[in-house]
This record gives C-alpha cells, structure tokens and sequence, in this order.
C-alpha cells in the first residue's frame, strides 16, 4: 500500500489519469430498492438518495458519462488536485463530476468529451513534473 501524497504539485505529477471502461449515469434511486450491479458510488442527499450506476440501469434521458481515475494516492488531507483538474477541464468547457474514494479521485465527464478530457489531464500532469 502506498503512502497518501498531500503535495499539490506531486499529485497532480502523479495522477496518471486511466480512463474507465464502460458509461455510467447519476440518477435518484429510490431508498427501499435494491442497487444495481455494478453500482460505482453514491450520496445521500436531502432529495434522495443519489447514486453513479452502469448507463444500462440509467432512466432513457440520463446523460451518459465516463470514468477517469487518477491513479495518484491521494491523502483526504491533500489541497489541490481537485481544483486543478476541475480548472483544467472548465477552460475546455467539459464539466466534470468529482468523485473522491479513499485511494483515487474519479472524474465523471460526458461521454463524447472523455477522449478531449484524458488529453487535458494528461497535458496538466506533465505540465507539473
């Protein structure tokens, strides 16, 4: 297991953003149903309970969307990265959706701007070496 980075600069160097098989979709999921498989994440929030699910379980007009890890360790304490990635793809005019786990951040973005997006935070990660 590595150790968590705080360093702005190192985390961004180190992102190596992996651009995730498969789309996915944010949706409201009703409390008392089961999630479906392969359910990526989720958020309870005062309108419900939202959750990231695989496109194919998303209602019809859910945007589909696509999943960039960033391969950093990044620390829950570290100040930075977020920002700049988030920063980095607003200049392009590509929203993104940030996602933090425990290990990786997951960038969520349209599906027809993943390929633009993965270029921008690869520019941005040797930008910062």
């Amino acid at each position: 297991m590595s150790t968590p980075i705080t360093d702005t600069n190192a985390m961004i160097a180190g992102m190596h953003p992996d651009l995730q098989p498969g789309e996915f979709a944010f949706v409201v999921w009703p409390e008392d149903k089961p999630w479906p498989q392969g359910t990526r994440a989720s958020c309870a929030e005062a309108e419900g309970l939202s959750l990231v699910v695989p496109i194919a379980a998303a209602p019809k007009d859910a945007v589909a969307m696509r999943c960039i890890t960033l391969q950093v360790h990044s620390s829950l304490e570290g100040v930075g990265l977020t920002a700049a990635v988030s920063s980095a793809l607003a200049r392009a005019g590509i929203p993104a959706n940030m996602v933090a786990g425990y290990h990786h951040d997951h960038v969520y973005v349209p599906s027809g701007c993943s390929q633009d997006a993965m270029r921008i935070l690869q520019d941005l990660q040797r930008s910062s070496r």
